[in-house]
């Protein structure tokens, strides 16, 4: 029931608003070779940042994770343009797909691939930042407050996150879900998801 959608589960894009993004999806396809395959939704918003440092925080207590996540934060170590820039596109993708699920009708698909988007979007930037993924618990404005974003941003990535699967169904039955949502508030989460993937392409882009 919590299952996320995948950009796969629906047509390619064909909007011409996101030029920008067509030519970054081709481009990072040929200059990745080393790149390991994109994780699903779900593992993109696990807490354990991409790099493979699974279980490292338990050897630890809490105090000293927790200085680990402050400098993480504050200090940004060695990046990854290479991860940010195929996981901006990704970004990209599932915005361009949210598009089509409004104009389908499909509204918590639509704001549900909203959410995805700022999801993906702050982890470029984290893995521009710091060479792996913020530790993440579906809280966006964290996430976003964790890569530097504006407040502008923090307010709209606030706005989307509740319609994270595990956050909305747990009060809405899923047969409701596109009633609950109008087509006018799927719109203005669109707005929002665009927002902050504009946001995150002029980080990522400005270290080009």
């Amino acid at each position: 029931m919590s299952e996320r959608h995948t950009a796969g589960d629906a047509p390619q894009p064909h909007e011409s608003e996101e030029d920008l993004e067509r030519l970054l999806l081709e481009g990072v396809s040929s200059q990745q070779p080393e790149q390991a395959p994109p994780s699903s939704p779900r593992e993109e918003g696990s807490s354990t940042p991409a790099g493979g440092e699974t279980g490292r925080t338990s050897e630890r207590d809490g105090a000293e994770a927790e200085d680990e996540e402050e400098t993480e934060t504050t200090q940004p170590g060695e990046g990854d343009l290479q991860g940010a820039l195929a996981l901006f596109a990704e970004a990209a993708q599932d915005m361009a797909t949210a598009g089509l699920e409004l104009n389908l009708g499909r509204h918590f698909a639509c704001v549900d691939y909203c959410n995805q988007v700022a999801e993906k979007a702050a982890q470029a930037v984290s893995l521009l930042l710091f060479g792996r993924r913020s530790p993440y618990n579906h809280d966006l404005r964290a996430l976003g407050e964790r890569v530097g974003a504006p407040a502008e941003i923090l307010h709209d990535m606030e706005a989307l996150t509740p319609f994270h699967p595990e956050i909305f169904y747990a009060d809405t039955p899923p047969e409701e879900a596109d009633e609950v949502i109008s087509a006018s508030e799927a719109n203005d989460h669109v707005q929002r998801a665009r927002r902050v993937l504009r946001w995150a392409r002029g980080r990522i882009f400005t270290s080009v």
